[in-house]
């Protein structure tokens, strides 16, 4: 039989290997190391300076009067003697408010075309069971490989047969439903647990009604999230409005702003007040989305 050694007496008793007092401290999985935290808040901070450095200086650039230098060799954020001329300047030179009205209307069509097309088209491929439905998904899929200069030529002779050249819907119509737009509305409503629709079935609820009732209310986040890219997607575009547009009446304002760049090619303070006349409404459309926009992205679109 084995007897248990006991140790001697005075001598300290021997720890567990696994014993609290022998861990290292910040070596759970929960902690977080200083040279850990360093480094993400520094790679925090150099995404802060990409992302946000132009945008502040265009704005002050934007700000400073024809007698402030702006090619300083230390950069001055913070202007002198700031002033609105330049943006006084811009209203003088070209018609921005009537291109701004156009870029509205075109954001407008491309937002209600995304928002009412890519949410049928999602809700059918993800709830509704039809003959070709895989294959339609194959084809949404094959559209996101193509780049879209690739398509430019054909879209250009399609919209011109249908005598919408040189017009806002044409503007407007290729980017009326984005692909990608419906494979966000298929995943978020994919994402809807099977038991709400089949209750809803059950109860006799057409597919209208379990749409309506059942998906848009828990997708709502996921609808703020496209309605956000259609409408800086049709804001931003300036290739596709400068094919089919040749009447300068009916300019957006990214295709107008070229003026600037003609008119004042020596002076960068008016170009940089044009450009922060297109950024304003994307800022409005962000602020009042931003709450849906990041429900959708945490959540996956599914309320609660």
């Amino acid at each position: 039989m084995t007897q248990l050694s006991t140790p001697p007496a005075g001598a300290p008793a021997k720890t567990p290997a696994s014993s609290p007092r022998r861990r290292r401290r910040g070596s759970g999985f929960g902690t977080m190391r200083r040279r850990e935290k360093l480094l993400r808040y520094g790679l925090l901070l150099l995404a802060l300076v990409v992302t946000i450095g132009p945008f502040v200086w265009q704005l002050s650039t934007s700000l400073k009067g024809a007698g402030e230098n702006i090619y300083t060799t230390t950069p001055q954020f913070i202007p002198s003697n700031p002033t609105f001329d330049n943006y006084l300047r811009v209203a003088d030179t070209i018609p921005v408010w009537s291109y701004a009205k156009n870029s509205l209307i075109v954001a407008a069509m491309a937002v209600v075309g995304n928002a009412v097309g890519a949410t049928l088209a999602g809700f059918a491929l993800a709830k509704l069971h039809f003959r070709g439905r895989t294959l339609f998904l194959a084809l949404v899929l094959g559209t996101l490989v193509l780049p879209g200069e690739v398509t430019i030529v054909s879209q250009y002779v399609t919209v011109r047969s249908l005598g919408l050249a040189d017009t806002l819907v044409g503007v407007a119509l290729p980017t009326a439903v984005a692909m990608l737009n419906v494979l966000l509305m298929r995943a978020a409503f994919m994402a809807i647990p099977d038991e709400m629709d089949e209750a809803a079935v059950i109860d006799g609820a057409t597919a209208w009604q379990r749409l309506i009732h059942v998906g848009l209310p828990n997708v709502r986040g996921m609808l703020s999230v496209i309605t956000i890219f259609a409408f800086i997607g049709a804001w931003d575009d300036f290739l596709w409005p400068l094919i089919v547009l040749t009447d300068p009446k009916n300019y957006t304002l990214t295709v107008g702003l070229q003026y600037l760049s003609g008119a004042f090619t020596a002076n960068p303070r008016v170009i940089a007040a044009g450009t922060m006349i297109a950024f304003i409404p994307i800022v409005i459309v962000f602020a009042t989305l931003q709450r849906f926009f990041f429900r959708g992205v945490e959540e996956g679109a599914i309320k609660g």
